[in-house]
């Protein structure tokens, strides 16, 4: 394939910690310079795991690929609110921790099931008035925001040493894993922050067997290539 040619299909990456998904979308038009790339469903800095590249044509079917289901794992640490509620941000409140039962903390997650309303967190990419809000956020504004109807699918409690819980949960598109460990947090009473997070999969693809970005960074672009799904292999997984 020559170089700077059109590439079309989809590429699984497992993101690194520390960047955005932007980042990721940069070092992929370099990896296999290309110009077309984009991103389904943006990951914070702080998460890690799948990121959906879509490349060349590959582009037309994002709005597609977004609106699928998502999976996630992650620590919610108790105790303390962060103003971006994860551990990225400035601790606004700290309380103890009581020494909460199994059922206190099954009560809590149920609370956060099946369809509720969400109201996205100031620090986010939504966009009032065409400002996206974290920007706002910085200038000390908070406005209103509105909140989502979200739905989680499945749920589950895998391991408590307090002040943390690891969970996992089956989602709706638009949700907010953040949003969802501060709620829990409000609603045991003692508040809480996302300490972690990984996403594992997203509509049928999974995290298993994705290209790392140091495979991006370091690896030749044949072998990458090799790894782009054409749009017929997409369309088949997805059952289409």
């Amino acid at each position: 394939m020559k170089s700077g040619t059109e590439i079309d299909g989809v590429l699984l990456v497992d993101k690194a910690p520390g960047m955005t998904s932007h980042d990721v979308v940069a070092i992929t038009r370099r990896a296999l310079d290309t110009k077309k790339v984009g991103h389904c469903g943006t990951l914070d800095p702080l998460a890690t795991g799948l990121l959906i590249l879509t490349l060349g044509r590959g582009t037309k079917i994002q709005d597609l690929l977004m609106s699928e289901d998502k999976e996630y794992v992650g620590t919610l640490r108790l105790g303390e609110t962060t103003d971006s509620q994860d551990s990225d941000g400035q601790i606004l409140e700290t309380k103890p921790v009581p020494d909460f039962s199994q059922d206190q903390i099954e009560a809590a997650f149920s609370k956060f099931h099946g369809d509720f309303y969400q109201t996205p967190p100031m620090v986010s990419a939504i966009k009032k008035d065409g400002v996206p809000l974290y920007k706002l956020a910085r200038q000390g504004k908070t406005v209103e925001r509105e909140p989502r109807f979200v739905h989680v699918y499945a749920h589950e409690i895998q391991t408590v040493r307090l002040p943390e819980i690891d969970f996992r949960v089956v989602c709706s598109k638009g949700f907010y894993v953040r949003t969802y460990a501060h709620d829990i947090g409000q609603e045991l009473g003692c508040g809480a922050h996302l300490k972690s997070l990984r996403r594992t999969k997203s509509g049928r693809f999974s995290v298993d067997g994705a290209v790392t970005v140091d495979e991006l960074k370091n690896g030749p672009r044949e072998a990458i290539l090799q790894r782009v799904l054409s749009l017929p292999a997409v369309s088949r997984l997805r059952g289409a």
